[in-house]
């Protein structure tokens, strides 16, 4: 017999209590870049807009955007240590690129959702794939910052 080093997953049968937002590089830039494509709406605005609906569901979130790879990392790292029942996360390029991040996912054994703005299946076709989605609960693409919010609501209720 094989004794596994990983922790089990999480459980969050009575939904989360604890969730970390996780935006990747070029993010920052929201409401500026390229809004045929991402919308006019702010980072500012949608971390804003999560926080008031996690406030009214009586629980804590957390946000954070990097360019970084390794200060992504570094943060899903330290969720392990904080309490954090569930992470959604928007790894922009970083969905085709990283397997660093992805790896760090997998550490941490906590249960995520993958987040995109615009409908990476739509676009060119290295956007295409990603080394997140088959280790996620779920992948949200396309809906806008609607998407964000869908992905809070899974998390409250995931079970």
């Amino acid at each position: 017999m094989v004794e596994s080093h990983l922790r089990p997953m999480k459980d969050t049968s009575a939904g989360a209590k604890y969730i970390l937002v996780l935006h990747g590089p070029n993010l920052n830039l929201l409401g500026t870049r390229e809004p045929q494509v991402y919308g006019s709406v702010t980072l500012d605005e949608i971390n804003r807009n999560l926080s008031n609906l996690a406030a009214s569901a009586g629980i804590k979130l957390a946000s954070f955007q990097s360019n970084a790879e390794a200060e992504l990392i570094d943060r899903v790292q330290r969720a392990i240590n904080e309490e954090i029942d569930f992470i959604i996360i928007n790894p922009a390029a970083y969905t085709h690129t990283s397997i660093a991040l992805r790896d760090a996912l997998a550490a941490v054994r906590l249960p995520f959702i993958e987040v995109h703005l615009s409908n990476i299946f739509a676009r060119e076709p290295f956007r295409r794939d990603s080394y997140f989605s088959d280790l996620a609960q779920g992948v949200i693409s396309g809906l806008g910052p609607k998407g964000y919010e869908l992905a809070l609501q899974y998390a409250l209720t995931a079970g």
